[in-house]
């Protein structure tokens, strides 16, 4: 079993470094087999098929996604804690994109068949191992209604307007819009949350009071 194990997270592994180097377009069997030093049998006794491989790569994907969003001290101040998330989000899309576009992407090869409508199921995947991103932030909005900083509109309401706001923001800065000194962070994505919490019912001198203690958390 230790060993049939083993494979597969070799396979997934390799599937992750060809995904990113080369494009989800470039995954096969047959390149899969040449990167790990297996075979393409190896690649469909372990798994079904290349759908199945890439599925498998994607839950790796959310989580070591979802590590790194939830890999955070929480504090007594909860937006700080979510400007910390989502500055730790955007690092994770940067450094790694095309497995973020596999993961949130709408392109053929990528996961829009789990997509789930999440104004209606109150989270973004069919999938719970591919949804447990989504609700490390459900959590941070929760701790920020709960503490009175935002109104409470429905916490997946509030989620999915969190969400729209980075992920745009991520994908314009991955495709190069922002340049590569992170000025998507501190002159659009950070000013528009910003803008965002405080129409949401925050203070502004509060919210900048957390923006620059998260600022110093993520230099640190």
């Amino acid at each position: 079993m230790a060993r049939v194990s083993a494979i597969r997270e070799q396979l997934v592994d390799g599937g992750m470094r060809i995904l990113e180097r080369d494009g989800i377009s470039a995954l096969s069997a047959r390149k899969l087999a040449a990167e790990t030093g297996t075979s393409t049998m190896a690649v469909y006794t372990h798994f079904g098929g290349m759908t199945d491989v890439i599925d498998a790569i994607a839950s790796e994907a959310f989580v070591r996604f979802t590590r790194t969003l939830t890999e955070i001290e929480e504090t007594d101040d909860p937006v700080a804690d979510f400007f910390v998330m989502g500055a730790r989000y955007r690092e994770f899309a940067l450094a790694n994109p095309q497995r973020y576009q596999l993961m949130f992407g709408s392109s053929v090869g990528s996961l829009n068949r789990y997509h789930a409508d999440l104004t209606v199921t109150g989270n973004a995947s069919r999938r719970a191992d591919f949804a447990v991103s989504f609700d490390a932030l459900l959590t941070a909005v929760r701790r920020m209604i709960e503490a009175g900083r935002i109104r409470d509109d429905g916490e997946s309401v509030i989620a999915g307007r969190l969400w729209s706001i980075t992920h745009g923001g991520v994908l314009l800065d991955i495709a190069g819009f922002f340049g590569h000194e992170d000025r998507g962070l501190t002159e659009v994505l950070a000013p528009l949350t910003v803008d965002v919490l405080v129409g949401m019912g925050d203070d502004r001198d509060r919210v900048h009071d957390s923006l620059a203690s998260a600022t110093t958390r993520i230099g640190s």
